[in-house]
């Protein structure tokens, strides 16, 4: 399959998924980025926004198989990953698999959670596999991990480490709808499901080819050193204090999303456009900065940590 077919595939998903939800267009472009990239999504914003609804949507479109986890403070590590019981019938002990062994995973209010339970995610996140009582799984790919956390809310919270945010490629919001959108919402869902009736618009193995794609979306040297620039100034920026920058690994993660970005726009190959659509969703949550616990505080800190680094003009095809 070609980069026209995969750039196909990713447009036929996001049309299929438009005839659920209303508007939201960027947060879909980014899910569908983060998909192809091979990353995950931690969606931040309030309750009735669509996060479940935009989940299933992603999976029905795509023929993957889906799978939700309501996170409690209760929730052990073994409902997420599955368990070693003894089956008296066969005399022995047999695997029961968690629900998180399924191609879409929605991680519904992970911050409820302990943080011995929200580290269950980290291998399978970072490594595509789960490991129980000392023997390995894989997870079957794709493997697409959407986990929601509600900022309204502070009671009955564990906040995510840093390794388990760094794990995720993107941090998004779902945004909010015009008057209009919110009226074309109540004509589409008064007397329908449209969920119930979204059809398949992919398989499996063309997600699998679409990520395959996406590694070899070109990346122009000159981009590659506008990125390490960005990712530089979250260390060394000037404006105020950040004892804490970004990550290598999330230097990559950039370089992955901007991919994933220029993919979903039809393109072969990455251009300073697709990366600035992606920096504030892979940098801020990946930025400590003392003092600071506002998302909008945080975006304005990576905002001026950034603002200085010139864009690069080129050709920036092969």
């Amino acid at each position: 399959m070609s980069f026209s077919s995969s750039s196909e595939v990713l447009s036929r998903i996001q049309c299929n998924i438009s005839k659920v939800m209303i508007g939201r267009e960027e947060t879909v472009r980014l899910l569908l980025a983060s998909l192809a990239a091979g990353g995950h999504v931690l969606i931040e914003d309030v309750p009735g926004t669509g996060k479940t609804v935009l989940a299933r949507s992603l999976a029905a479109s795509a023929g993957l198989a889906f799978s939700r986890i309501q996170f409690t403070p209760d929730l052990l590590p073994s409902d997420v990953t599955g368990l070693n019981y003894y089956n008296q019938e066969k005399s022995r002990f047999v695997f029961r698999p968690g629900p998180v062994f399924a191609n879409i995973l929605l991680a519904d209010e992970i911050n409820r959670a302990t943080p011995r339970t929200q580290s269950a995610l980290l291998e399978c996140m970072a490594e595509g596999q789960v490991t129980v009582d000392g023997e390995t799984r894989k997870l079957e790919e794709p493997f697409f991990v959407m986990a929601t956390q509600n900022p309204a809310e502070t009671l009955g919270t564990y906040p995510l480490p840093e390794a388990q945010l760094d794990r995720f490629l993107m941090k998004i919001g779902m945004g909010s709808m015009t008057e209009e959108e919110e009226i074309a919402m109540i004509g589409r869902f008064i007397e329908d499901q449209p969920l119930e009736h979204l059809e398949r618009v992919a398989q499996m193995q063309e997600i699998r080819t679409v990520r395959e794609d996406c590694r070899k979306v070109f990346v122009h040297d000159d981009l590659r050193r506008y990125v390490a620039q960005l990712v530089h100034r979250t260390r060394t920026g000037t404006s105020g204090s950040m004892p804490q920058g970004v990550s290598p690994r999330g230097t990559l993660a950039l370089v992955r999303a901007s991919q994933g970005y220029a993919l979903v726009q039809g393109r072969d190959y990455v251009v300073p456009e697709d990366i600035r659509a992606v920096t504030y969703p892979v940098l801020v949550h990946r930025c400590l900065a003392e003092g600071i616990s506002s998302v909008r505080e945080k975006e304005e800190r990576v905002r001026m940590a950034v603002s200085g680094v010139e864009v690069p003009t080129e050709d920036w095809r092969r």
